[in-house]
């Protein structure tokens, strides 16, 4: 038997207005969804909870272990560059040591600059070819082979930087001096260069192929993200395919991509085996990129096995150091990416 038509309007409005207003949802399973959501909700601020907690007792207890040598030098400990754990010309004989950190400060900030400058225009490109050029039968085997190399463990990268780029590399630093060498700025930057190609240049680039697939993967997905009614516009409009990247792409990606820079960025200023590998171990700041020196992981593998008392506590406040910085980075960056969604926020309003 049909039912009147008024009532089953009335019986579909009723329903429309309790799904409007979410009482459908909760009459529908009888109070469990709600429970569900709010489980959910505890669940993800616990998680998040949780990584804080981590983290500041990471930082609280390498703080602690590392007092006796922060108390011993101060701020000198960040601002000085005379690493000598056992001095025996000192006042007091051998036991004399002088921790200052500062020229592992120094060769990280360069590695790691060195490994972006690379790293970023390259993971850039790849990351727009399969989005945007790659034929659809390519993309999976490119995209294969970027998380394959994004898998291999660092040793391996050091392994191959040490017995086969840095004994090769030389010969092309040699080269590139002598054609650069007269130039007043880059004649320092490019000076003439160690005889075993372990330098702040080769550690760089070995870590920059280290850190392109993982920025090339999360820039490759930001990029999957954007509109396609939006890029599809912008080339009816009659934009070129470069115009279209640069007004659409770019825009809409921009914190997405600072965001994998500073993964990429974080990988390489914590890099430790590859770096103690390639870049010669020489306490020292030059402006020379071709020169050895020290990155303060490198610093903490190669020498925590022989320390103690406050040398050991030197080496852990290298640690809590790099911490800090990266930490200051990272919230650099997020000042940055706001104030350029501001500002393109702005420019569309």
């Amino acid at each position: 038997m049909v039912p009147p038509t008024g009532r089953v309007e009335r019986e579909d409005t009723t329903l429309l207005q309790a799904t409007d207003t979410g009482e459908g949802l909760k009459l529908d399973s009888t109070g469990r969804g709600v429970v569900a959501d709010r489980l959910y909700q505890t669940v993800c601020i616990a998680a998040g909870a949780a990584v804080l907690v981590i983290l500041g007792l990471i930082l609280i207890y390498t703080t602690k272990q590392a007092l006796p040598a922060f108390r011993r030098e101060g701020l000198g400990f960040v601002f000085r560059d005379n690493w000598v754990p056992n001095d025996p010309d000192g006042p007091d004989g051998p036991q004399t040591a002088h921790f200052g950190a500062w020229a592992f400060v120094y060769g990280t900030l360069i590695v790691s600059a060195i490994a972006l400058l690379f790293a970023i225009p390259i993971a850039i490109g790849i990351a727009l070819f399969i989005t945007e050029q790659a034929p659809r039968r390519l993309r999976g085997p490119v995209i294969s082979v970027i998380d394959l190399l994004a898998a291999v463990p660092s040793v391996v990268y050091g392994l191959w930087g040490i017995l086969v780029v840095a004994p090769n590399i030389e010969g092309l630093y040699g080269s590139i001096h002598d054609l650069v060498g007269g130039v007043p700025v880059f004649g320092r930057l490019l000076g003439v260069p160690v005889s075993s190609g372990r330098s702040f240049m080769t550690a760089g680039l070995i870590v920059a192929i280290m850190i392109t697939p993982i920025i090339t993967s999360i820039t490759r997905e930001v990029f999957w993200t954007v509109p396609t009614d939006d890029k599809n516009g912008a080339l009816a409009l009659g934009a070129t395919r470069w115009e279209m990247i640069k007004g659409v792409v770019f825009p809409h990606s921009f914190g997405g991509v600072v965001g994998a820079t500073m993964l990429g960025l974080g990988r390489a200023m914590g890099e430790t085996i590859a770096v103690a590998l390639t870049i010669g171990a020489a306490t020292q700041i030059t402006p020379n990129l071709f020169q050895s020196g020290n990155a303060m992981p490198a610093v903490i593998v190669q020498q925590f096995g022989e320390s103690s008392g406050d040398f050991q506590a030197a080496l852990i406040g290298l640690g809590v150091v790099l911490f800090g910085i990266t930490v200051l980075v990272n919230l650099l960056a997020r000042v940055v990416v706001s104030r350029a969604e501001h500002r393109l926020k702005g420019a569309v309003a």
